[in-house]
């Protein structure tokens, strides 16, 4: 099942959170930014090449038009391949762990794990702060709305338990997503 639900980020632009459910046990969200503008695209290309032909006209020296050019497609080409992600992907399952994905506007990938704890030395303690969406910034109903669901995931892996300690009032938090906590921060 797969549902998709509009958010703004903390600039208020626009991004798309699209919630899919393998299982009880199992969902990905996948945060979509706006593409690269065309416009702010011929605003920056524009305005170097501008810059360049001024000084052009100043030092009557081609090589300055000719490293215009050159710095402007490698500073896109490098804006396209390490700055601009497209979408963060965010993939819960609850006996396994975390796996965050950022997919950058050039189409490289970024992937990483992390495992989550199965027995908790302190189950009250927090013991890692992961940060989430972090290229996307969204604000915090987006944030609420990933956290809710994961701890469905974790109240749900905790209900087949028949130890003593499933049948006492459960806390607040899950050990397990002490283990991995769900954040997102600014830069």
């Amino acid at each position: 099942m797969e549902n998709e639900q509009s958010f703004s980020d903390i600039c208020g632009g626009r991004l798309a959170l699209q919630r899919r459910y393998y299982s009880p046990s199992c969902r990905e969200f996948c945060l979509s930014s706006p593409r690269l503008s065309l416009r702010s695209l011929t605003v920056v290309t524009s305005t170097v090449w501008l810059a360049a032909y001024g000084l052009f006209t100043v030092c009557e020296n081609s090589v300055v038009l000719s490293a215009a050019i050159f710095i402007t497609l490698l500073g896109l080409l490098g804006y396209l391949h390490f700055v601009k992600i497209d979408q963060e992907t965010l993939l819960i399952i609850d006996s396994l762990g975390i796996q965050m994905t950022s997919s950058y506007a050039s189409g490289k990938e970024s992937t990483t794990f992390i495992e989550m704890d199965k027995d908790p030395v302190e189950p009250h303690e927090i013991s890692q702060v992961v940060p989430v969406f972090q290229s996307a910034k969204p604000r915090l109903d987006c944030l609420i709305e990933v956290y809710r669901s994961c701890q469905e995931i974790l109240a749900h892996q905790k209900a087949p338990s028949t130890s003593p300690q499933a049948h006492q009032k459960a806390p607040s938090t899950s050990p397990s997503i002490q283990k991995a906590s769900i954040v997102s921060r600014g830069k």
